[in-house]
């Protein structure tokens, strides 16, 4: 217990005035959400599926049910997925539950590829408690994006923002159905912006903290003005809840996808043509950059626009028209959204240099189709060692068609300790070129290795079956 003498009271009172004067602005900086939800709540909707599963042809599992009332929950439920006396039926349904939002007062609805994804049925079911079959103007995987059409009017409508005026640290909010508990309201901040996920190439996504779990996708990310920034799409868990991580579609990429579904149906790409990697610090020393960034060319694909344009194997693409590329992650999506048939500006590091090219965008293939551009996977044989640690041999005939080589290339046919090892080659890799230049034979590899300076680090183009990678390679000294 605090004592305090006449002489000290004063300083007292004006400590407690400060410290309850501090806790009280800490209050009033925190965000008010509540404007913002009351706002926009009636523009965001729930969307439940309806998917019709059939059985295959394998003999149904039989089931014992217990005997239980005719009319009993338990056993109604058992029945409508097992059939009378325990047999699966032919076909049964299955339900799903995600979100949405309005952008259009005659009914246009935006929501997730994944949600609405083979469903047989959709409905949309708004705050008011109305409910609206839907169906589908059109679905992009690529980008998760979803546009669907209910038939109503004078509809509630979101306003959309600007995903690239968010920063770091700045509060967002979302409103969506987790678990099926429609118009919850999620808050947090952006932790981080374009963001590229293994499974998606062409979404910068904005990572946030907002707490999303099954249901949320679809539904929209607010920033504090009541502007839609994102779509909720994707979160990252171990446990299939909640863990701290969650990722949102800009708004701008997801609204020029609606735009194509719109009035094309479909959504046509901008293509290179062109496999890249990551610029990591070793291979940044050896191509002479002050520091890694940029995306690795380690393949040009045959009649694409950037063999036409004249791009090689190892250049270092460091802008697209304009915009700089600081990780390989972030090409994808700058091209993905160039206009079909227009040129596009793109600075690369080559021998050193930095030039501009000219590449006039086409539009992406199929999967398909670019798939069989892709080497088939083949098995090299195993296999002296060079100075790097490694024995190199020719490449046999069956290896390089396999491998898609014209001509060129040695075969590592075996790896010791040494350099090449301390690289990650392996055995069975094939070695297309070292510090840019072209390998011919084992004997040229010899030649053009002796000519490179103890000590450094040149990068050595390696063939695989699942595609060509650049490694850096230390000369010993």
């Amino acid at each position: 217990m605090m004592v305090f003498s006449r002489s000290t009271l004063p300083f007292a009172l004006l400590f407690l005035t400060l410290v309850f004067s501090a806790a009280a602005q800490g209050r009033a900086a925190l965000p008010d959400f509540v404007p913002l939800v009351e706002d926009n709540s009636p523009a965001v909707v729930n969307i439940s599926t309806t998917r019709n599963i059939a059985r295959g042809g394998r003999e149904p599992p039989q089931l014992r049910i217990p005997d239980m009332p005719d009319d009993g929950v338990l056993g109604d439920l058992l029945r409508r997925f097992f059939g009378e006396g325990g047999q699966m039926p032919e076909q049964f349904d299955t339900s799903s539950l995600g979100s949405g939002f309005i952008i259009s007062r005659d009914g246009y609805v935006v929501t997730n590829h994944h949600v609405i994804e083979d469903a047989d049925e959709i409905i949309v079911r708004l705050s008011d408690r109305r409910s609206f079959p839907a169906t589908v103007v059109g679905s992009d995987p690529k980008s998760d994006v979803a546009l669907l059409k209910i038939e109503a009017s004078d509809l509630p409508t979101l306003k959309l923002g600007n995903s690239e005026q968010l920063k770091v640290g700045e509060w967002v909010l979302a409103i969506g159905s987790p678990f099926g508990f429609d118009h919850s309201v999620t808050a947090g901040i952006v932790s981080a912006k374009g963001r590229s996920l293994p499974t998606e190439n062409y979404v910068p996504f904005i990572q946030t903290d907002v707490a999303i779990n099954p249901g949320n996708s679809g539904g929209p990310l607010f920033n504090m003005k009541g502007e839609v920034v994102g779509i909720n799409s994707q979160i990252y868990s171990r446990t299939g809840g909640f863990m701290g991580l969650s990722f949102a579609i800009p708004i701008e990429m997801a609204m020029e996808v609606v735009e194509q579904l719109k009035t094309q149906g479909y959504v046509s790409r901008g293509w290179l043509g062109v496999l890249i990697q990551e610029v990591t610090r070793e291979l940044a020393d050896s191509f002479g950059m002050s520091r890694p960034t940029g995306a690795l060319v380690a393949r040009v694909l045959p009649d694409s626009p950037a063999e036409k344009a004249g791009v090689r194997v190892g250049d270092v693409i460091l802008t697209f028209n304009g915009e700089e590329v600081t990780r390989s992650s972030a090409l994808p999506p700058l091209v993905g959204r160039a206009p079909v048939g227009k040129d596009a500006r793109v600075e690369i590091l080559r021998d050193g240099r930095k030039q501009t090219l000219r590449i006039r965008i086409a539009e992406l293939p199929p999967d398909d189709e670019l798939a069989s551009r892709a080497p088939a996977e083949s098995v090299a044989p195993s296999a002296a060692e060079n100075r790097f640690g490694m024995t190199l041999e020719p490449v046999p005939a069956e290896l390089r068609e396999a491998l898609d080589l014209e001509q060129g290339g040695v075969l590592v046919a075996g790896v010791g300790e040494g350099a090449a090892r301390d690289a990650r080659i392996q055995r069975g890799d094939v070695l297309v070129m070292i510090n840019n230049q072209r390998i011919e034979s084992p004997a040229h590899f010899a030649e053009l290795a002796g000519k490179l300076t103890p000590g450094s680090r040149v990068p050595v183009l390696v063939q695989r079956p699942q595609g060509p990678v650049f490694l850096a390679l230390k000369v010993p000294d």
